[in-house]
């Protein structure tokens, strides 16, 4: 068995004091990917920040306080990718790839279009430059899981109210019909409907209102894999019994 555990802890220093690396210690992943660190390496106590038993990688944005990727790993990777040479991917530090014998691991924070016009149009120029980036790794002879928070929800099933956020930034059909070609033309697999096909699956609560109680929340945090793990997985988990963020972990155990 093969466990990877995904989640955007929206600050990885209060996900911290929140108890999540206290969680983490009693999971036996074998690969953590963390999103929206939202810290600078220097600013991060090892003894914290870097858990016992795993090589740890942390990709910082340049601007303080924001975006940021880690990736955390039983088996210390043969090679550690955190540039694809284009924004705003490099200096919000959105991507960091571990290759491991012929599998690799990604930690992938897809922007958010929902503070304006401005910020959507960023995350269409990131979603055209990183369609192609997938399509490039399908030609890589290795497998790939993909762990991101999105920023997309991909079917009706996948929100609460999808009815009413269908002109809003995350549910947007154009949005909704790049991941059906990443899943259709590229043959991206999202292995957790594989698993489980049951609605109220949710990664993702707004802090408004009574979302977290009463379930009205969005899946945005995905594995996707290559075609070669299609099957693979054996189970999923959502974790809701503590709250790190307004993000839940996911943990998916592969047969691998």
């Amino acid at each position: 068995m093969y466990r990877v555990i995904t989640c955007n802890t929206n600050g990885i220093r209060a996900a911290q004091r929140k108890g999540f690396f206290d969680w983490l210690k009693k999971q036996r992943a074998d690969v953590v990917c963390i999103q929206e660190t939202k810290a600078q390496i220097h600013q991060l106590d090892p003894a914290l920040f870097e858990p016992t038993g795993y090589h740890c990688f942390y990709n910082d944005a340049q601007r303080p306080g924001y975006s940021g990727t880690a990736l955390f790993s039983r088996k210390k990777p043969n090679k550690i990718v955190t540039s694809l040479g284009w924004e705003p991917v490099d200096s919000e530090g959105r991507y960091l790839q571990a290759d491991f014998d012929g599998l690799s691991v990604v930690s992938l924070y897809v922007p958010s279009g929902s503070s304006g016009e401005a910020a959507q149009a960023r995350k269409e120029v990131f979603m055209t430059h990183f369609y192609e980036h997938l399509r490039a790794l399908r030609r890589k002879r290795r497998e790939f899981i993909i762990c991101a928070d999105w920023n997309i929800c991909h079917r009706e099933i996948d929100l609460k109210n999808w009815r009413g956020n269908q002109k809003n930034s995350g549910f947007l059909p154009h949005e909704r019909a790049w991941l059906d070609r990443v899943f259709e033309e590229l043959r991206w697999v999202d292995v957790f409907r594989q698993v489980t096909p049951e609605p109220d699956q949710y990664t993702w609560w707004s802090n408004r209102g009574q979302a977290w109680a009463k379930n009205v929340g969005w899946r945005l945090d995905y594995m996707l894999t290559t075609p070669g793990l299609s099957g693979s997985a054996l189970s999923t988990d959502i974790y809701r019994e503590e709250r790190f963020s307004d993000h839940a972990p996911l943990t998916i155990d592969f047969k691998i």
